[in-house]
């Protein structure tokens, strides 16, 4: 279903009124954004499918059947567009989710420096979490895992929409979504304890992340920023 502060502005959409376009497009795209950069892993293509996906929606509104939200919608077509342009180049080494996660020696102990078991990550102010180097600490930890990981993550726990939401979008079973997710946050937690153990700095909690990821930065315009995490806009997608 389509939220109703949404809805006249999509009714005009759909009865051909291309003015209506543009404050749909304030309200989703840096969202839209954020999907696409978590599959494409790189701005150009990420602002290039975001033309793509309003171009679809102003062609085919008339198809949306309302059985979903609206926002819901514009994710899948956001994915799907960003996943044929990541095919449509020649094809990339991707980096293993395996070297983002921690080791362990065969009696069960975890490898790496003593620093990172001991680390305390109950005191970190929120507002060093929330800083710009905060924000760019978390944004580099996500761009480096694998896209069919990172996509999940952003949808998830930065969209915050809900398991079967994320699957709906992506094609999967909500099971793989799950465990999907469950790995992406073990490898964004020991990214960012790989960062901060030394200095004593908590991983972020989900709603940390979330919180990091959607405060608003100097980009005021969405689809120009170079980054997800920059992008201003709801944080909450519309049921």
């Amino acid at each position: 279903m389509i939220d109703t502060g949404d809805a006249a502005l999509f009714e005009r959409l759909r009865a051909g009124d291309g003015a209506a376009l543009e404050p749909l497009m304030e309200r989703f795209a840096s969202r839209v954004y954020r999907v696409a950069h978590g599959v494409t892993g790189n701005a150009p293509d990420a602002e290039e499918v975001v033309q793509d996906v309003f171009l679809t929606l102003f062609r085919k509104a008339a198809t949306f059947e309302g059985r979903a939200a609206l926002g819901t919608w514009l994710y899948r077509i956001a994915f799907n567009t960003a996943l044929n342009k990541r095919r449509g180049k020649r094809a990339q080494v991707e980096e293993s989710l395996e070297d983002h996660l921690p080791r362990y020696t065969a009696d069960g102990h975890r490898e790496g420096d003593r620093s990172f078991l001991l680390a305390d990550w109950s005191q970190m102010p929120d507002e060093v979490l929330l800083s710009e180097e905060g924000r760019a600490v978390v944004r580099t930890a996500i761009e480096c895992l694998p896209a069919h990981y990172r996509v999940v993550l952003v949808l998830r726990d930065v969209e915050e929409l809900s398991s079967e939401e994320v699957a709906e979008i992506v094609g999967e079973t909500v099971a793989s979504v799950k465990s999907r997710l469950h790995r992406a946050r073990q490898a964004l937690r020991e990214q960012l304890t790989r960062v901060y153990a030394s200095a004593s700095a908590p991983a972020l909690t989900a709603t940390k992340a979330h919180a990091t990821l959607t405060s608003p930065g100097p980009t005021a315009n969405p689809a120009a920023s170079a980054s997800p995490p920059m992008s201003g806009g709801p944080a909450r997608n519309p049921r």
